[in-house]
C-alpha cells in the first residue's frame, strides 16, 4: 500500500496530491472489511481512492477524491460527479456529501445502508508519537495497479498537529499509494485515528526507483466522532430524543435509527441556564413537533420553563410558562406529548393533575384542573400523558395504584378509571409512563420502590391487557424513574436505575421485545434522577 504525498512542491513539502494504495499484504484476517473502494467520475477517468465504513449508511474519506484542483472546497449535498463504493463485496452510490472545511475529510451518506460489515470505531484521542498504526487501502500496491484485495501496511506516529498526523513507513515496503486516501489509518486496538492523505509513494507502481521517502500525512479523525454523530442526527427520519435529568442538570442525547447513540448535550449550556432542575424523577419532558423538540423543565425554583431545539439544531431560550399559562404552586412533575402540531403539558402540583396546551402559533391556554374535569382523585403522586389516536390519554398514580383518563378531540374529560380493576394488582406505583402506538396506548409502570417493572396496553375498544412482567427485558433492576414514546411504530422505553444506568429497550410492531441495552451516559455529569423520551422525525 503506498500513501500519495507524490512530488515535492519545494524543500521539505509535501504534494497536495492524494494518497494511493498501501503497499504492504493484502489483509487476510478481516479485520480491514470496512475499507471501501471509492472511485469518482466518468468510468473512463476516474479517480480511485477508499473510504472507511463508521456507520450502515456513512463513510469517511478523503476530500481531495472529489476534486480535480488541488485545494478546491467541495460542496456540501449531491456530489457533481457519480460516485462508487464498494463494501463488503457490495456495490453502492454516494447520495449525499457533508466536507470538512478544516481538514481533508469528508462524510459521505450512501444510497442504503450496508449489511454484513462491521462498521470501524473512531478513536477518543491522537496516538503519542512513536505509536505503531497500520494504514489500509485499495490503492496500488508495487506491482499492481488496481489490486483485488484491501492492503496495508505499517507505520508509526512522528508528530500530530491540531487536524492531521504525520506518519513514517515501518520499514521498506510500507507506504502509501495513489488510491489509499481515505482509507483507515488505526491504533492496536483496531481504532481508527485517521485517514491517509498525502504522501511521496515511495515504492509504488509507476513512482520512480529513486524517491525512498516513506513519511506521509493523514487527516485525523479521532476527534470527529462527535461531529459524525451530529451530522447524522440532523439528517430526516424518525430517531428518539433522551433527556437524562441527573443533579448537575439535563442532558439530551440522540438514539439514531441503527441504534446507536450519540453523547449527551448540556442543555442548560444551549438554551440557557435555568439554574438546575427540582430534584423530582419527573421534572423533565419532552415531545417531538415535526423536526422539533419541545423540552419542558421544572427548575430549582419550581417554575415550569419551556424550550425548543430547532431541527437545524438551534435552541431557543428556556421561556417562563408560568407567566403565560399560570403558576402552579409546589410544582413536583411534568409530562409533555405533541397532537398534531399542538403541544400539550400536563403538571403535578399541589398533588393534583393539571393541563395546557400550546397552540401551532406558539400560544397557550391557562392550566385547567384535571381533577375538576375527569372527577377527584386523593393526592397524585406520578403522572404521565400521551397522544393516542388523536386523543389525550392521562395515568395518574394515587394511593399506589394508576388511574386513566381520556380528553377527545373536543375537549371533554372521561371520569378517571381504576385500571387496577382490568389490569391486576400489583405493589404501590412509584414511577408510570405511558405512550401511543397507533391506536393502542402502552402504559408502563415501576412498583415497590422501582424494584418491579410491568406494561400493559389500551386497545382501540378501551379493553386492557393484564400487566406482563419486565423482568425477562429490563433484567434485576430498580428503576427510578421510567418513559415511554412512540418511534416510528415501535414502542420504546427507558429506565434510569438506582445505581446510576440508563437502560433502553424496545417493543417491536410484532409484540416482541428486544433485549434492554445500556446507554452509555458519554457527557452527561452528575447522578442521573430521572428521563423523558420522544419520538421526532
Amino acid at each position: 500500500m503506498a500513501v500519495g504525498l507524490a512530488a515535492a512542491i519545494g524543500a521539505g513539502l509535501l504534494s497536495t496530491n492524494t494518497a494511493s494504495a498501501a503497499i504492504g499484504t493484502p489483509d487476510t484476517s478481516g479485520a480491514f472489511a470496512h475499507t471501501a473502494q471509492v472511485t469518482v467520475g466518468d468510468p473512463s477517468d476516474a479517480r480511485g481512492c477508499s473510504g472507511t465504513l463508521v456507520a450502515a449508511q456513512w463513510l469517511l474519506t478523503s476530500q481531495s477524491c472529489f476534486t480535480t484542483t488541488p485545494g478546491t472546497g467541495i460542496t456540501p449535498g449531491q456530489p457533481a460527479e457519480a460516485v462508487k463504493v464498494t463494501v463488503g463485496g457490495q456495490g453502492f452510490t454516494v447520495a449525499e456529501l457533508f466536507p470538512r472545511t478544516d481538514r481533508d475529510v469528508l462524510l459521505a451518506r450512501l444510497d442504503r445502508p450496508v449489511t454484513g460489515v462491521t462498521p470501524a470505531r473512531l478513536a477518543g484521542s491522537a496516538p503519542a508519537p512513536g505509536t505503531a498504526l497500520t494504514a489500509a487501502g485499495h490503492g496500488r500496491t508495487k506491482t499492481l495497479w488496481v489490486p483485488d484485495k484491501v492492503h496495508t501496511a505499517a507505520f508509526t506516529t512522528t508528530s500530530a498537529s491540531a487536524t492531521a498526523l504525520a506518519i513514517e513507513g515501518g520499514q521498506t515496503g510500507d507506504a502509501i499509494c495513489q488510491g489509499d486516501a481515505g482509507g483507515p489509518v488505526s491504533n492496536a486496538a483496531g481504532e481508527v485515528v485517521a485517514l491517509s492523505s498525502r504522501s511521496w509513494r515511495a515504492g509504488c507502481l509507476g513512482t520512480p526507483e529513486t524517491e525512498t521517502r516513506r513519511n506521509a500525512e493523514a487527516a485525523r479523525v479521532d476527534d470527529l466522532r462527535q461531529w459524525v454523530m451530529d451530522v447524522r442526527a440532523a439528517q430526516p427520519g424518525w430517531k428518539s430524543r433522551s433527556f437524562v435529568q441527573t443533579d448537575r442538570g439535563v442532558f439530551q442525547g440522540v438514539r439514531l435509527a441503527d441504534g446507536t447513540w450519540t453523547d449527551f448535550r448540556d442543555v442548560e449550556a444551549e438554551a440557557g441556564s435555568i439554574g438546575g432542575t427540582l430534584a423530582s424523577a419527573s421534572a423533565v419532558a419532552a415531545a417531538g413537533i415535526d423536526r422539533d423538540t419541545h423540552v419542558l423543565a421544572i427548575d430549582g425554583a419550581g417554575k415550569l420553563r419551556h424550550a425548543i431545539r430547532k431541527a437545524d439544531g438551534s435552541w431557543t431560550a428556556f421561556g417562563d410558562v408560568g407567566a403565560v399559562a399560570g403558576v402552579l404552586g409546589n410544582l413536583k412533575q411534568v409530562s409533555a406529548v405533541s397532537i398534531g402540531r399542538e403541544l400539550h403539558v400536563v403538571a403535578l402540583a399541589d398533588g393534583k393533575v393539571f393541563h395546557t396546551r400550546r397552540d401551532a402559533d406558539g400560544h397557550w391556554s391557562r392550566f385547567g384542573n384535571v381533577l375538576g374535569a375527569a372527577g377527584p382523585l386523593g393526592t397524585v403522586t406520578s403522572v404521565s400523558t400521551a397522544s393516542v389516536g388523536g386523543q389525550l390519554q392521562t395515568v395518574a398514580v394515587t394511593g399506589g395504584k394508576p388511574y386513566h383518563t381520556v380528553r377527545d378531540t373536543a375537549g371533554q374529560w372521561t371520569a378517571w378509571g381504576d385500571m387496577t380493576k382490568a389490569v391486576g394488582v400489583t405493589g404501590p406505583v412509584s414511577s408510570v409512563a405511558i405512550a401511543g402506538v397507533g391506536t393502542d396506548a402502552h402504559v408502563v409502570i415501576a412498583t415497590d420502590n422501582g424494584t418491579k417493572q410491568y406494561h400493559t396496553l389500551r386497545s382501540a375498544s378501551g379493553s386492557w391487557t393484564v400487566y406482563g412482567s419486565l423482568a425477562g427485558v429490563l433484567g434485576t433492576v430498580t428503576a427510578k424513574s421510567v418513559s415511554a414514546a412512540h418511534v416510528n411504530g415501535e414502542l420504546q422505553v427507558a429506565a434510569v436505575t438506582a445505581d446510576g444506568k440508563l437502560l433502553h429497550t424496545t417493543r417491536h410492531a410484532d409484540r416482541t421485545w428486544a433485549p434492554a441495552v445500556q446507554v452509555a451516559l458519554t457527557g452527561a455529569t452528575g447522578a442521573p434522577i430521572g428521563l423523558s423520551i420522544t419520538g421526532t422525525l
